[in-house]
């Protein structure tokens, strides 16, 4: 049977090839499909862009969002009017949308469907003497495919890990245990890591910007040995990585890989730097989700940057800030968080209280601008600006702001890097762990006064800080067990309920599925546990 691209569903969650019987045996004269693409290396290469294009998905419901919404570092936010899924998503709540969470299953295993597309396909193409470039795509397509993986299995606990593409008797299959996807993802990151070459591509104006590096597949292994091990007890990556590997791949990049921070913190957003921005292509991105703005208003692409809109200031634009919905208001327990002389704090958080522009203060009236869970902070970390006349940038170019943004979303930083080489390494090489820890925390202050000795607590807290607002704060307090997160999820503000929040630690940290897949799945996938 040959295979047309289609959407069609697995619990209407794949995209699979589906036909007729009127065409099992047709040659489509118009169409591509599996009979007459995947020849040539660059029919490849176009299998490999299809991969990468799902990384443009993220957007109005996605893992960004969502997890920074539940964390401890941001409410639910928005207008007063708006749908109730964010305020659910902060107080962990599963009743006005039951597919909330639909989008990042979907996405995440059309990516892992695209991929193993294309991995099924490799050695029909005729690669000529080129097998280096055979061995290249399938790194990289390898690696797409365990991150989707890591995307799901992040969100979800047990999903259904696929290394091939499902044929009908499929359909329903069970979700896994925990360790048969880890496996999958840590066999895929390897493979990624060791057959990648040592190409940086972090340089200005690099064509290959975006695309995965060996240093990219190394930092991501150790992402997924930190989450996996402490979250489920384990000392290995589900048999695959040891902690040995792990801290050896993480060292690998800390020394080899020719990344490195960006002098100042802030130059790395553009909201806080603007003419002193240090542009996508830094050397700190180890790998970054590419954007840009050339979608003009066409909401059939994905080209554009879909999340910012979400977090920019609800009502229009205010002072050098580009207008947006307001979601995902920034808790003030993170920003007082900061000490004293942390530059992260202002290039992380607007502060609507005290900051001002050309001489004059912000004045953010959240009742004229309609904004729901008002803190007096909002995100300055990807949020869109205005030019001189305080018009977005983005319309300003003859672009639409809901949908044109055009700033990278950074997967994995150096910074990130250093942080998890400094906690692999500790009670193997303090010094080397304390070296690392320095690193990020003399960047952060200007100064090598203000160091601490090293040690996980203090590790998860410059993590807190230093990666604040870029999806990691609840995996990182989830892996630290339930009893952690509620300790920091919970919030009570004494006189109103809008800012009340209750971690449930009967969820075991993991956020709904989305019922239709449950219904559509005919009894093989079970909703997550405190989610009934």
């Amino acid at each position: 049977m040959k295979k047309y691209i289609k959407l069609f569903a697995l619990s209407s969650l794949f995209v699979l090839g589906a036909c007729s019987d009127d065409f099992l045996d047709t040659e489509s004269s118009t169409n591509k499909d599996e009979s007459n693409f995947y020849k040539t290396p660059n029919d490849a290469y176009e299998g490999l862009v299809a991969v990468y294009d799902v990384l443009q998905r993220e957007a109005y419901g996605g893992p960004l969002l969502i997890s920074e919404e539940a964390s401890d570092d941001c409410f639910g936010g928005f207008g007063t009017a708006d749908a109730q899924a964010d305020i659910e998503w902060d107080r962990f709540l599963y009743s006005s949308n039951k597919d909330m969470n639909s989008d990042v299953w979907k996405f995440a295993y059309l990516g892992i469907y695209r991929a193993n597309i294309l991995l099924e396909n490799l050695d029909k193409v005729n690669w000529g003497s080129n097998t280096a470039l055979k061995t290249r795509y399938e790194a990289e397509a390898r690696f797409l495919r365990a991150h989707f993986h890591f995307t799901a299995a992040k969100m979800f606990g047990d999903i259904i890990p696929l290394d091939h593409t499902v044929t009908t008797s499929e359909f329903q299959l069970p979700r896994q245990a925990a360790e048969v996807t880890y496996a999958l993802i840590a066999n895929d990151l390897k493979f990624a890591a060791d057959n990648l070459g040592t190409e940086n591509y972090s340089q200005a104006g690099n064509a290959n910007y975006g695309r995965i590096t060996k240093w990219a597949a190394e930092a991501y292994l150790a992402r997924t040995f930190l989450f996996y091990t402490d979250y489920y007890g384990k000392a290995d990556l589900a048999g695959v990585i040891t902690k040995t590997q792990a801290t050896d791949y993480i060292n690998d990049v800390v020394s080899n890989s020719g990344h490195g921070l960006v002098a100042d913190f802030a130059n790395l957003w553009l909201a806080a730097s603007f003419a002193n921005f240090a542009g996508e292509d830094n050397t700190e991105m180890v790998w970054a989700v590419r954007f840009n703005g050339s979608g003009k208003g066409d909401w059939g692409l994905n080209e554009g940057n879909r999340f910012q809109v979400n977090i920019a200031p609800r009502g229009g634009s205010i002072g050098p800030y580009a207008t947006g919905w307001g979601g995902a208001t920034v808790n003030p327990k993170l920003y007082d968080a900061y000490d004293a002389g942390d530059t992260r704090r202002d290039a992380t958080i607007i502060s609507y209280n005290t900051e001002q522009y050309k001489g004059a203060p912000l004045n953010f009236d959240p009742e004229a601008r309609d904004q729901r869970q008002y803190t007096g902070y909002s995100w300055k970390k990807y949020c869109p600006i205005t030019n001189d006349a305080g018009t977005a940038i983005v319309e300003a170019n003859g672009g639409n702001f809901q949908i044109d943004n055009y700033q990278d979303y950074a997967v994995i930083r150096f910074a990130d890097v250093l942080l998890m080489a400094a906690e692999l390494n500790l009670g193997t090489n303090t010094a080397l762990a304390q070296t690392d820890y320095d690193r990020v925390r003399d960047r952060a202050f200007k100064n090598t006064t203000s160091r601490k000795v090293v040690s996980k607590t203090f590790i998860l807290e410059e993590r807190r800080l230093e990666l604040a607002l870029e999806g990691q704060r609840y995996f990182d307090l989830i892996r630290q067990g339930m009893v952690a997160a509620k300790a920091a999820i919970d919030n009570t503000v004494s006189g109103t309920d809008q800012f009340n929040v209750t971690f449930r630690s009967e969820t075991l940290g993991w956020f709904p599925l989305p019922q239709s897949q449950v219904v559509l799945s005919n009894g093989t996938i079970k909703q997550n546990p405190g989610w009934n």
